[in-house]
């Protein structure tokens, strides 16, 4: 008898036991797994969940939700405030092409899954594939959930200063995984208004121009 791919045979990724993920939760009382069934098992998994939730009023309600499972992930924003410039990307996003995006080209702040290494680690790997850039020392920002009604990632947010000794490649990523990024070197000031007109229309980068601005290498000082 043939066994199930992902499940007690590995997938094309190797993989097995995913439909096992949130079976073992027992964190919050109010909450009882009942089953875990696989719906997809692509690059990344698609899992729908029937389980038992108690309401506020407390009584008890069966529910379930689909969750995608894409592995957590990490972004950064490059710095030079001496210079008062930001590392950016721009590259073709599908998603957001056949969702009105005019023409799906998004302005966006590098980032990339963890895969098997930390979020440190990750980020560096990223910035070095899609901006050509080795960062400075990294300053964590947030971690987030960026769309938690149905995706299951949470995302490592950071920043790094650079300087121009830094750009130690083209960036660009990598093109085996059907990367074709443009490195955008942008005046601050021009990519904070960015995120008021619509040219930056992505969650992440949205947060941390935001959080330069406000808390970051270019936060207004108070006079000493």
């Amino acid at each position: 008898m043939s066994g199930h791919p992902g499940v007690d045979v590995p997938d094309h990724r190797g993989r097995t036991g995913l439909h096992l993920a949130g079976r073992d939760l027992d964190r919050n009382p109010g909450v009882r797994i009942r089953d875990v069934e696989l719906t997809s098992r692509g690059w990344h998994v698609l899992r729908r969940t029937t389980f038992d939730y108690r309401r506020r009023d407390g009584r008890w309600e069966t529910q379930q939700r689909e969750t995608y499972d894409r592995g957590n992930g990490a972004v950064v924003l490059p710095h030079d405030a001496e210079r008062g410039r930001v590392l950016l990307t721009r590259q073709f996003r599908y998603p957001a092409y056949v969702n009105g995006h005019p023409d799906g080209m998004l302005v966006e702040a590098a980032a990339g899954l963890l895969d098997a290494d930390d979020p440190h680690t990750a980020i560096r790997r990223e910035a070095a594939e899609e901006l050509g850039v080795r960062l400075g020392p990294l300053t964590h920002v947030l971690d987030a959930y960026m769309s938690p009604g149905s995706v299951t990632e949470r995302l490592h947010f950071y920043a790094a200063p650079y300087t121009p000794a830094d750009r130690v490649g083209a960036g660009g990523g990598v093109e085996a995984e059907g990367e074709d990024i443009e490195v955008l070197e942008l005046d601050f000031a021009e990519a904070l208004a960015m995120t008021l007109d619509g040219r930056v229309a992505d969650g992440k980068t949205l947060l941390l121009l935001h959080w330069a601005a406000l808390y970051g290498p270019f936060a207004a000082r108070p006079n000493a």
